[in-house]
């Protein structure tokens, strides 16, 4: 199975609130994120502050094929925000998610599979 992470697990394993080992083979050497889930983490306002903090979060992001952003997913994310009426950075990862055929890994499963993205949550400390 392929998956994509959803910001707030990539946050949490970040900061280490999550204890799987599951997690932890899917984001130690390689995981897919959607070019919305860069912005958000990279984005977190703590990094402003803390240059050593960043300089780490970047090096994490070097793990990651982030998905970007096509016409293909822009269409899929305008039907969703259409349909569903959903923030728009979640309809980017479900858009995402659907064009690629993956499962998001997230804790916000209801958000995702009412949008008809099949989704599976980690638990975090």
């Amino acid at each position: 199975m392929a998956y994509l992470i959803d910001t707030n697990i990539v946050i949490y394993y970040f900061n280490g609130l999550t204890n799987n080992t599951i997690l932890d083979n899917l984001l130690s050497e390689s995981f897919k994120i959607s070019i919305i889930t860069k912005i958000e983490f990279l984005g977190w306002g703590q990094f402003a502050t803390d240059s050593a903090l960043y300089a780490k979060a970047k090096a994490f992001m070097r793990y990651a094929t982030i998905f970007e952003l096509n016409e293909a997913i822009a269409e899929k994310t305008i039907v969703l925000r259409q349909q569903f009426k959903t923030k728009t950075p979640d309809a980017i990862i479900a858009a995402t998610a659907l064009e690629n055929n993956l499962i998001i890994v997230t804790n916000n499963t209801d958000d995702f599979n009412r949008l008809g993205v099949k989704t599976i949550s980690v638990a975090i400390k």
